[in-house]
């Protein structure tokens, strides 16, 4: 039996009292939890011990480093075009990867997305697109590469050989109060996303009331150590600092927002989803070697909604299907005149979660025709009896529970009252 060079205890101590692991220690401990040496409990302790410390710039490094060296590296060497990727923290009514691979591709360039479903009030990319009848989620990897060449994008689950060490650490934090731990989530999201071997990639970090992590400083503190390891790791890395205090676009839910998602490929849909759209881009290309590309002509061409067209068929998916409805719906009306001051993303995000558009565990079904339709976005005059959103479930027995959810979370108030948004939609750039 071979002697193991570490002792999990001794390292556990050394984080607990505030000093720094090694290289060689990092690497052993990630790969002793990875096959199993290493217990749950131990594991737990050592991620409470580095949610309360933190870690040092070289030691996150060493843990993302660690977590990727657990499993396989994709290569895309073999492809005959550049790639590039974007990853969002997830927020509510967030569908920007629908319209967003599709666009970048439509340049020539391979954007290989491997998606997550949702969990809680954040919807899962997957869980969206398998509102469209017949588009399947997993491909091998040979399907993988054929798409990325023929296509250009790819949305698809993430094969479980891709950091391993990950998809087991981040479970642990769940059932552990250690979700919020900057390197933690740092080292989870680029762990992947370089595994994944996209040469660049741009991060889009929420803040605000629907975000991950709700204080602009820490989700800037999050954005600014993602970029570092990426840049580190030699994957060129960008991101953008953006506002989740109001839900994205009108849709929240699942069908309902790939039908918002193709109608921002067909040149129309809500200005912020458009907005933030062109702005990744834009900046996806950049990095890829296409600069100052016309990215509003290419959308606005039907260009984008070619290659979304071949991007679902490609997955079985028939993009003229018609997408799932629900069978009941409650219309909430403005009780008064005046002007939306106020609506607050989270609520809404909890609200489409209690109607069935999201799970509590993993294993959970979602409804994909259950959401919420937004008519009124913050700064519109609104007359007694307009729709100010509509509630749409499988069963009308669910609306109780949602409208309890907002209860107080958007407010009518007079002309000149101070619009509550939180700032502009894209607050900054990080490079």
């Amino acid at each position: 039996m071979s002697v193991e060079p570490f002792d999990v205890v001794d390292l556990i101590r050394t984080k607990r009292d505030g000093g720094e692991l090694t290289t060689p220690q990092i690497d052993w401990l990630v790969d002793a939890y990875t096959r199993g040496y290493v217990a749950d409990e131990q594991m737990s302790a050592m991620t409470m011990a580095i949610f309360l410390n933190g870690m040092g710039r070289d030691e996150i490094r060493d843990l993302t480093l660690a977590m990727i060296a657990s499993g396989e590296r994709l290569d895309f060497s073999s492809l005959s075009k550049r790639t590039t990727d974007k990853h969002s923290t997830g927020g509510v009514g967030d569908k920007i990867t629908l319209p967003l691979a599709p666009l970048v591709a439509s340049f020539g360039v391979a954007v290989p997305q491997l998606s997550g479903r949702g969990l809680g009030h954040t919807g899962g990319t997957l869980d969206k697109l398998e509102s469209i009848p017949g588009w399947r989620a997993a491909l091998s990897n040979e399907e993988f590469m054929a798409q990325l060449e023929e296509v250009g994008a790819v949305i698809c689950a993430a094969g479980s050989g891709l950091a391993p060490a990950d998809g087991k650490l981040y479970a642990l934090r769940d059932i552990t109060g250690t979700v919020e731990s900057i390197p933690l989530i740092a080292s989870s999201i680029m762990s992947k996303k370089i595994a994944e071997g996209t040469a660049a990639l741009v991060l889009d970090v929420k803040f605000g009331s629907g975000a991950f992590l709700q204080d602009p400083a820490r989700s800037r503190e999050l954005a600014e150590t993602m970029v570092r390891l990426g840049t580190d790791a030699g994957v060129a890395t960008r991101a953008l600092l953006t506002n989740m205090n109001v839900p994205l676009g009108f849709a929240i839910g699942n069908a309902n927002e790939v039908r918002e998602s193709v109608e921002v490929l067909a040149g129309g849909g809500p200005a912020d989803v458009r907005e933030l759209t062109l702005a990744l881009a834009r900046e996806m290309l950049d990095l890829a070697g296409v600069p100052d590309a016309d990215v509003e002509g290419q959308l606005d061409s039907g260009k984008a909604m070619d290659t979304w067209r071949s991007m679902i068929q490609a997955q079985g998916g028939d993009p003229d299907a018609a997408l799932p409805a629900p069978r009941e719906s409650h219309v909430v009306r403005a009780e008064r005149d005046g002007v939306l001051v106020e609506q607050q993303a989270l609520p809404f995000g909890i609200a489409a979660w209690r109607l069935g558009a999201g799970r509590a565990r993993q294993q959970d079904p979602v409804i994909h025709s259950a959401g919420i339709d937004l008519h009124k976005k913050p700064g519109d005059e609104v007359r007694t009896g307009d729709p100010l959103f509509t509630l749409g479930a499988e069963d009308a027995a669910r609306f109780d529970r949602a409208l309890e959810a907002l209860d107080g979370a958007y407010r009518i108030g007079d002309p000149g009252d101070e619009i509550l948004t939180g700032g502009p939609l894209i607050a900054d750039r990080i490079a």
